[in-house]
């Protein structure tokens, strides 16, 4: 994205493409790959291969990552142990939005938030403080209508799977994509658990207007392990 981009074409500059999330394995302290300018380098990478956006996390991931790259910056901030840790509180989407994030990616689920505000709440900060457009991390059809009417300009499907409310699959949720698509007047951006073309396809049909995958691109760790496990004789 160019100097002079508006935010609202943000969202167009995304439209039909592949946006891959550049982060190190968060249940991994000891990932190699936890290092900014690695990560941003990792993002130059996927820019030159395609990728229309990169989704990554923290405020020095950001930083790295926007210097590097000339496409839009999807920021969140993942922190604590709590069930809500994507971009947790107000101060979290203002921290990442003031990094350089053209999205601020937020937990938008109906789940208790660590600083006891809603998710309009946090909206309202990051109008009032950034030019940011926020992106709401969301696990059901609910949750998604909500988070539209509190402001979110984006959808992600990102939670599907990982809350209790949500179907818990190993592939994606693509009945999701379908029911946000057409109950809404904002893009859906279809994430969690995509790592082929053809799943991507399918996102696409179902009326994505965007597909993110991460680790089946970006770590070699996630990768590596998953192949060691399919390969290695059972027992």
């Amino acid at each position: 994205m160019t100097e002079g981009t508006t935010p609202v074409s943000v969202l167009d500059d995304l439209a039909g493409g592949l946006i891959v999330s550049c982060q190190p394995l968060p249940d991994d302290p000891d990932d190699p790959m936890r290092d900014p300018y690695v990560q941003a380098r990792v993002a130059a990478a996927v820019v030159r291969g395609g990728a229309v956006a990169v989704r990554a996390n923290g405020p020095a991931d950001v930083r790295a990552i926007r210097a590097t790259v000339d496409v839009p910056v999807i920021g969140l901030y993942k922190h604590g142990t709590a069930d809500v840790f994507i971009t947790p509180t107000a101060g979290h989407a203002v921290e990442v939005a003031l990094a350089g994030a053209h999205l601020v990616a937020v937990d938008a689920t109906d789940r208790p938030r660590p600083d006891r505000r809603t998710f309009a709440d946090t909206v309202r900060a990051l109008r009032d403080r950034t030019s940011a457009l926020v992106l709401a991390d969301v696990s059901t059809l609910a949750e998604g209508v909500a988070a539209v009417e509190a402001g979110a300009d984006a959808l992600a499907t990102t939670l599907s799977g990982y809350t209790a409310a949500s179907p818990h699959t190993d592939g994606p949720d693509l009945a999701l994509v379908a029911r946000l698509a057409a109950a809404v007047p904002v893009p859906v951006i279809a994430e969690g658990r995509y790592r082929d073309a053809e799943q991507a396809g399918r996102a696409f049909a179902a009326g994505a207007h965007a597909v993110v995958m991460g680790n089946a691109v970006t770590s070699p760790l996630w990768i590596t392990r998953r192949l060691v496990a399919a390969i290695r004789p059972a027992g």
